[in-house]
C-alpha cells in the first residue's frame, strides 16, 4: 500500500494527493524555470502518470506549453501557484516541491540544465540565513 502525500497551491483552490514515491527530484536551472519561478531555479520531483488525483479546482487549472523544449507550466488561475502536470509526452507527472504539504520521497536527484544558472548562484546559497525576514533600519 502506497503513502499519500497532499499538496495545494498558494491559495488552496486546487488540491491533490500523490503517491509519495517519486522517481526523481531535480533542481533545475533552465532559464524557463527560472522565468517561471522568478528564482534561480525550481524543485520538481517526478513522479508516476497514474499516481496523482485531484481533490478540488481542477477546472481553476490553466497550463501552459513552451514549444521550443517541450516545456509546461502549470498554475492555479485565482493564484498563480504553480500546480503538478502530466509532461507533454504523458510519461511523468511534474509536482513542485513547494506545493507539497509534507516531507516527499525519492529514490534520486540532481541538477539540470546548470549551464544556464545565473552568475553569483554559489554567493548566494552561501549568503547569511535567517529564521524570519530580518528587520533592518535602512527601509
Amino acid at each position: 500500500m502506497s503513502r499519500k502525500i497532499y499538496g495545494s497551491c498558494l491559495c488552496g483552490t486546487v488540491k491533490y494527493e500523490i503517491e509519495n514515491n517519486f522517481e526523481i527530484f531535480y533542481l533545475c536551472h533552465c532559464t524557463q524555470c527560472q522565468k517561471i519561478s522568478g528564482s534561480n531555479h525550481v524543485s520538481n520531483l517526478f513522479g508516476k502518470p497514474n499516481s496523482l488525483r485531484w481533490l478540488t479546482g481542477e477546472a481553476k487549472i490553466k497550463r501552459y506549453e513552451y514549444p521550443n523544449r517541450g516545456f509546461t507550466n502549470a498554475f492555479c488561475t485565482d493564484c498563480g501557484g504553480g500546480v503538478p502536470f502530466l509532461t507533454q509526452s504523458g510519461k511523468a507527472v511534474v509536482v513542485r516541491a513547494g506545493t507539497l504539504g509534507g516531507q516527499p520521497q525519492f529514490f534520486s536527484s540532481s541538477k539540470i540544465f546548470h549551464s544556464e544558472r545565473p552568475d553569483g548562484n554559489e554567493k548566494a546559497e552561501a549568503s547569511k540565513s535567517y529564521e524570519k525576514f530580518p528587520i533592518t533600519n535602512k527601509e
